[in-house]
């Protein structure tokens, strides 16, 4: 049976961004959800010099990640940023990652918890975890979720359970730009395994290629999901030359859960 899963409220939620030549990349859409999940879970709203503190620490990186956290405190908010560099070949990797099911029941939910501790990204050559509940396939642990079904490019939908990323945001809206028939609707893990394409979104790896599903293979990237790979990278100012760049070392303790 799939064991509930309860966060740590006390620890506050967060976002992670990617940031390009000193900006941040999809900051709006980044602090709205930000600002619906201060709402819902604390009624308290985004402290009004998040913006200003998010885009100074950005000035400096030409190529690095942002986490943004909030948690409560005694007198209100406390914000914390954590910036650093960002290593070019993470940044829309080809290598792709392997995946294993994780029952969870009712998933982990709509807010971006900061102790999401132990579903993070995995290791290389590891498998990390594809959250399962009642025979659906959510999103991974740090990433959501995508298959191309006959042509089609299917994510399930935000019904609670999942967290509503923002680069899976842009991904459906290039896709339907595109001519892509793009469909939110629930996945069985089977489904992946007859896939076309499988792959993963986050702000900071962009597109992901999924290799495997619990030591089965999985198709990974294909026609759709590079045309998407092109038009995201356009999206956010970096083009393909932007791959060879050299850039700082990243910060261990910033690499996870960065949708």
């Amino acid at each position: 049976m799939a064991r509930p899963w309860q966060p740590d409220r006390s620890r506050g939620v967060f976002e992670t961004l990617l940031v390009v030549d000193g900006e941040p990349v999809e900051p709006e859409a980044h602090l709205r959800r930000l600002s619906r999940s201060l709402g819902e879970v604390y009624a308290e709203a985004l402290p009004t010099r998040a913006e200003d503190e998010l885009r100074r620490a950005a000035a400096d990186l030409d190529l690095g990640r942002l986490r943004l956290t909030i948690a409560p405190a005694e007198d209100g908010l406390r914000i914390d940023l954590l910036a650093g560099g960002v290593d070019a070949e993470t940044v829309f990797p080809s290598r792709g990652v392997k995946l294993r099911t994780h029952p969870l029941a009712g998933g982990l939910g709509p807010h971006k918890w900061t102790n999401r501790k132990g579903i993070n990204r995995p290791a290389p050559e590891q498998a990390g975890a594809l959250i399962v509940d009642k025979g659906e396939a959510l999103e991974a642990g740090w990433a959501n979720l995508f298959s191309v079904r006959n042509g089609a490019l299917f994510t399930p939908p935000l019904d609670g359970r999942l967290l509503p990323g923002t680069t899976r945001a842009a991904v459906l809206e290039l896709a339907c730009e595109d001519g892509v028939d793009a469909q939110e609707q629930p996945l069985a893990p089977d489904d992946l395994l007859t896939a076309e394409e499988t792959f993963l979104t986050g702000s900071i790896r962009g597109i992901e290629p999924a290799l495997e599903l619990d030591a089965q293979p999985l198709a990974g990237c294909g026609e759709i999901s590079h045309r998407l790979v092109a038009a995201l990278r356009r999206r956010w100012n970096l083009p393909d030359s932007q791959a060879a760049r050299k850039a700082a070392a990243s910060d261990p303790k910033l690499g996870q859960l960065s949708r």
